[in-house]
């Protein structure tokens, strides 16, 4: 099923009376599989509205993700949260679609620095389980009176309504970028590295740590970004910060562009076997989690406060965390995995009541993406 407009998706959830398997650019497989018919949303495409002086894009919820990078870049500004592309690390095709992006509230490094998705969301149109046409939100920030469902979509991966059209805040390109590398660091040093380069005054939009970098020794890495001469003077004063270590700065833009979407993307752990786990955490107490989990590949974003690790398949690295507190994600699993471990981190019982009421009032008959989340 494919609907080409707002209109008859609504007719077709209606009239549903069994599961649907919502779909975008069937690039996200992630999530329990669901038995049911798929509801493709590729057709509902096309940016509704954009103007670059107001900082706004309305886009329908369908519309690759590449055809809305180019009309931004046409404008010399961009999307601030970075959102990843997932098709290399769960080897999938197709294209990813801004519903995609929303759906999964997914971002990049640079969410430590501006934020996530949900942060950058003006407002939403969709269609619950009831097939009723709801919006919420609109194009100006600071616009939602009530309930605020332009955030509880973020991230509700179609489990309460099926997004047909998203409005979001976007921001200028900056003029330079450059990123200021430390060589040789173990985990330990490279949380300490990070902390540091944040809690300086030069404005950091990326840090990352990877124990065994693309030739296979670990690197450390901090982004910066802005005006030419600003980001020349940062990089300087951050390699004198690091005086003591191995430090080495890369000022090419693409080759700048390529290590962030290697960062992005996961690409360290493409075409390698095993499951694959996001886990959340205090930044603190990554050196103390990445030793405990014992993973077969690690990379750590947001100056460690997110962990990449590769796993033996079949492996549950919640049951690792012991007493450190963590929220973790098994984003790409076998077949096995799938059927025995939860996919996302179990919810405290309070909020799964919460979740499950939720669920309850957006989609009563139970038919949209059923057990996806469990």
């Amino acid at each position: 099923m494919k609907p080409r407009t707002e209109a008859e998706l609504a007719e077709t959830i209606a009239a549903a009376t069994g599961p649907l398997h919502i779909r975008g650019g069937g690039t996200r497989r992630i999530g329990k599989p669901i038995t049911g018919d798929v509801l493709e949303t590729g057709a509902l495409t096309g940016i509704t509205l954009y103007e670059p002086g107001a900082l706004t894009l309305v886009v329908q919820a369908g519309t690759p993700l590449a055809e809305i990078e180019a009309a931004l870049e046409a404008e010399n500004q961009r999307l601030p949260f970075e959102p990843m592309d997932h098709r290399g690390l769960l080897g999938t095709s197709g294209e990813p679609t801004i519903g995609g992006v929303v759906a999964g509230n997914v971002s990049g490094p640079r969410r430590l620095q501006a934020g996530a998705c949900r942060d950058y969301m003006l407002g939403v149109r969709f269609v619950d389980g009831a097939g009723t046409v709801l919006k919420n939100g609109g194009r100006v920030m600071k616009n939602v009176t009530g309930y605020d469902l332009v955030k509880l979509l973020t991230g509700s991966w179609g489990t309460l309504g099926v997004l047909t059209e998203v409005s979001l805040k976007v921001l200028p390109k900056p003029e330079s970028a450059a990123c200021v590398l430390i060589h040789g660091l173990s985990i330990e040093e490279a949380v300490a590295a990070m902390a540091q380069a944040l809690g300086s005054p030069y404005e950091i939009t990326g840090a990352a740590h990877a124990p065994k970098g693309v030739d296979g020794h670990p690197v450390t890495m901090l982004r910066i970004e802005g005006f030419a001469g600003s980001v020349a003077y940062r990089a300087g004063e951050l390699q004198q910060m690091f005086d003591g270590h191995e430090v080495s700065v890369e000022r090419d833009p693409d080759k700048v562009a390529a290590g962030w979407r290697w960062v992005r993307d996961v690409e360290l752990f493409h075409g390698r076997d095993g499951d694959v786990w996001r886990i959340s955490c205090k930044a603190s107490d990554a050196p103390a989690l990445a030793e405990k989990l014992g993973a077969d590949g690690l990379l750590l974003d947001w100056a460690g406060g997110l962990i990449w690790a590769l796993m033996p398949e079949g492996t549950d690295a919640r049951a690792r965390l012991g007493a450190i507190s963590g929220h973790a994600t098994l984003i790409r699993g076998s077949d096995a995995s799938l059927q025995t471990l939860p996919v996302f981190h179990p919810e405290p019982a309070a909020l799964a009541s919460l979740s499950d009421g939720l669920r309850a009032r957006f989609d009563p008959k139970g038919i949209l993406n059923p057990g996806l989340m469990a």
